[in-house]
């Protein structure tokens, strides 16, 4: 398995860069990740990592696009609960990114 350097600790991932034990996330992992890709985590997308990481515990699973954007829809509101509003936050794929950054297995299905 390949490994991440995080803090002078080495985290086990998978070949796309998932974290493989759950316990081993953290908010400034969750930085860094997001900071290789490019990406600086506003309050905006912190909203959307803490829904995926609260769905998760609930259903021991990271939901595919569909399901994110009508879940988030039910929670936050029509305007955040859209594919185009999930897309310019994380442009990389709403679900897969996000659940990266949350520390949560990639996502099955459609992403």
């Amino acid at each position: 398995m390949p490994m991440m350097d995080f803090q002078g600790k080495q985290i086990e991932v998978d070949d796309d860069g998932y974290i493989i034990n759950l316990d081993d996330w953290s908010k400034e992992l969750a930085v860094q990740v997001a900071s290789q890709e490019g990406i600086t985590l506003t309050d905006a997308h912190w909203e959307v990592i803490n829904f995926l990481r609260d769905y998760y515990k609930q259903y021991q699973i990271a939901p595919m696009i569909k399901i994110l954007v009508k879940e988030i829809g039910k929670a936050m509101g029509p305007e955040k609960g859209n594919t185009k509003y999930l897309y310019e936050l994380y442009p990389g794929g709403p679900a897969k990114q996000a659940c990266k950054y949350a520390g949560l297995p990639k996502p099955t299905g459609c992403v």
